[in-house]
Parts: C-alpha cells; sequence; structure tokens
C-alpha cells in the first residue's frame, strides 16, 4: 500500500512513542542486559556477522555504546523492568540514513536490500527500493537456488530473505548474506555500492567492506558496536516488530522525504 503522508519531526517522535516503534519499548531490561552479557562473552550469534575481536568482552562498554547510541537506560545498576530507545535518536539515524540514501540516489547507485525480519521490516525496505529505483538506481536481483541455513534465499519486492518451509524466516544469521555476495561474485555480477539491511544480513554485508545501513533494536547491540567503529555507516534503532508493520509507514516516510525520494 502507498505510503501516504509525511510527518514533521515532532510528529514522528510522537507516533514512535505512542506505537512503542521507541520511548518505552516492548523489549525488558532483562532481556537487553543478557544480550549485552552474551556479545561481551564472545557469543557469536549476538555478533551478527561482524568480527569484534576482543574489544568488546566488558558488559559495561557495550551498556555505555547502547546508552548513547540507541537511548537505553545508562545506569549499570537498572537490571529489571522497562527499558527504551530515544525517539530523538531514532530520527536523528533516520536523517544520517537519508543523506546516503539521497548520494545513492545521485549516483544512481547498484543497492541491495536485505532482512532478516520480514514480519517487521519487509515494506520498510520494499518501499525504499522502489523510491531508489524510480530515482535511477538499479536494484540488486540474487541468484537463484541459494541455499543456506537449512532454506533459500528468496527475494520478494525486491528485498532478499530466507524461507524455509514456505515460512519467511527470523533469522540473526549472516550466513545468507554470505550466500548472496557470494552468488553474485560466481555469477559475474557486479557487487553492490551499497547494502541496506538489518541484522546479521547488515553485519556481514559491513564485515565485508560494503557500505551498509541498518537498523537495529535495543537488544541487538552488534550493530551500533559497528557503527561506533565505523565498520557500518548508519544504524537506526527501532522496536523492529511491533504489532502491525504499517506502523513503521510514517517513519519510512519521513526517511524517504528527507532523502529527496519518492514513496511507492
Amino acid at each position: 500500500m502507498p505510503i501516504s503522508g509525511t510527518p514533521s519531526r515532532a510528529d514522528l517522535v510522537d507516533h514512535l512513542i505512542r506505537r512503542r516503534i521507541a520511548g518505552d519499548v516492548a523489549t525488558s531490561r532483562e532481556n537487553n542486559l543478557d544480550h549485552y552479557r552474551r556479545l561481551a562473552n564472545g557469543d557469536r550469534h549476538y555478533w551478527l556477522g561482524l568480527e569484534l575481536g576482543d574489544r568488546w568482552t566488558d558488559e559495561q562498554d557495550v551498556l555505555a555504546v547502547m546508552a548513547e547510541r540507541c537511548g537505553v537506560n545508562d545506569d549499570p545498576q537498572h537490571r529489571h523492568g522497562q527499558d527504551t530507545i530515544d525517539p530523538q535518536l531514532t530520527v536523528d539515524a533516520l536523517e544520517r540514513m537519508a543523506a546516503r540514501l539521497r548520494k545513492a540516489a545521485a549516483g544512481r547507485e547498484r543497492v541491495l536490500f536485505a532482512t532478516g525480519h520480514p514480519g517487521g521490516l519487509l515494506d520498510v525496505h520494499r518501499a525504499t527500493a522502489t523510491a531508489l529505483r524510480t530515482a535511477g538506481c538499479d536494484i540488486v536481483v540474487v541468484p537463484d537456488e541459494l541455499y543456506v541455513d537449512e532454506g533459500v534465499v528468496y527475494q520478494i519486492a525486491d528485498v532478499a530473505m530466507l524461507e524455509r518451509g514456505a515460512t519467511l524466516w527470523h533469522t540473526h544469521s549472516p550466513e545468507p548474506m554470505n550466500a548472496v555476495l557470494d552468488g553474485l561474485e560466481r555469477a559475474g555480477l557486479t557487487p553492490p555500492d551499497l547494502v541496506v539491511a538489518d541484522h546479521g544480513w547488515a553485519g556481514r554485508a559491513a564485515q565485508r567492506g560494503f557500505d551498509t545501513l541498518g537498523y537495529a533494536d535495543c537488544n541487538d547491540p552488534a550493530l551500533f558496536i559497528a557503527e561506533a567503529e565505523g565498520t557500518l555507516q548508519v544504524t537506526v534503532p527501532l522496536d523492529d516488530h511491533v504489532p502491525s508493520p504499517r506502523y513503521y509507514d510514517p517513519m519510512t516516510a519521513y526517511l524517504l522525504a528527507a532523502a529527496g525520494l519518492t514513496a511507492g
């Protein structure tokens, strides 16, 4: 469904809070801290395809980055209950993302879209891909029959994702992105100039040296760390699975308007 209307910054902030895309989000403090601890302990599942080495072995350092870039509570003694995403940081990141999308449109770049969270973010990526194609960009078509992680990479509405047993799969794995990038290389196809993704799709693309823009929830610290280190260009903080994907429409409209693109 086409996105209609573009909110002001103030209206978008209000919408993000009302729909719990930011503000007091559904992800609990306990869940956030558990994921920060697992990343610091070297659990690769939480590295989202990045190579963090031994640079982030202190949970408190991870918390500090998340407070700065996502807006979670910075008090290390706050161990239970509500946690937050700062909606101002969400909109700031959308504006940084828009600047890179504007550059992509101006250069008619080749752009790859992918999601590990199709239930929430598929249409955000779809609308952005459509707008960039309208502006003259080349949207990457992924090769057929890329089998990985007991599934296959599907591309629906210009967005790559993992399918298993006729179900679009929520995955943090970086392996589907490896399959796409390796498949493009095997087929002799031009690699992307820009990747717009989330989860392990975004982390692995950035780790492999591609300009990457990502979305991440407050319990997925790796992409925020990657932005802090300069590996990933922009990470937008948001709850990545609210009750209806249509709740993201005003956010997408704001993003595309800030980029000088047309929603589609």
